[in-house]
């Protein structure tokens, strides 16, 4: 019983966007309270897990962190796979990672290979609203929610990795939405853990 309730537990989190809207950061913002000016591209996946409690229940999020680039979207569905939520992060400042949003959002239901792809939760978050007091800003937050309205009411955080502004609070919903996934999931679990623990095998050995 504690092993089954263990599993459950566990929700996998996909963060997806183009490359340097801030995924990384605000990762390590929500996980390590830190921010690094020095920006380092990733390559592949890399995931990190935090430990909260939602609603009277400690809930172990695992947030895998997916390359921007091109070149790395053939990995998409091997890391997509068994996913609880996806996070889906744009930079206000640059129109560009705004307007790629669809594309994210309908590679991400092709890939995943998901049973209700209607119903599967996602979570927008416009990212560095700190750059120059919000003066460079581009993409305006109407905009945003009228996307996410377009979507099926998405929810929509606006977000600062480097201040750490709405980055808990985002999260904490992610969480939620994410638990409410794995609620409708409960039969495929088995085979999700399996997946996660093969992929840290993987990765474990890739980093020796």
């Amino acid at each position: 019983m504690d092993i089954s309730h263990r599993k459950r537990t566990l929700l996998k989190v996909i963060v997806l966007g183009d490359s340097g809207v801030g995924k990384t950061s605000l990762m390590n913002q929500y996980v390590y309270k830190k921010f690094s000016q020095q920006y380092k591209a990733t390559i592949g996946a890399d995931f990190v897990t935090k430990e909260l409690q939602v609603d009277d229940k400690l809930v172990t999020l695992q947030i895998w962190d997916t390359a921007g680039q091109e070149r790395f979207h053939s990995l998409g569905a091997a890391f997509y796979r068994g996913a609880d939520c996806c996070v889906l992060v744009y930079d206000v400042n640059i129109h560009k990672t705004f307007d790629t949003l669809n594309n994210w959002h309908d590679d991400f239901l092709k890939q995943a290979d998901t049973n209700d792809p209607d119903a599967f939760p996602f979570v927008l978050l416009g990212n560095k609203v700190d750059v120059e007091g919000g003066n460079s800003r581009r993409v305006t937050e109407k905009k945003a929610r009228e996307w996410c309205a377009s979507r099926g009411n998405i929810p929509y955080f606006e977000t600062s990795a480097k201040e750490g502004y709405n980055v808990e609070e985002a999260f904490l919903c992610v969480a939620k939405i994410a638990q409410q996934n794995d609620h409708d999931l409960d039969i495929y679990f088995r085979g999700i853990s399996e997946t996660v623990s093969e992929a840290e095998q993987q990765r474990s050995g890739c980093a020796c």
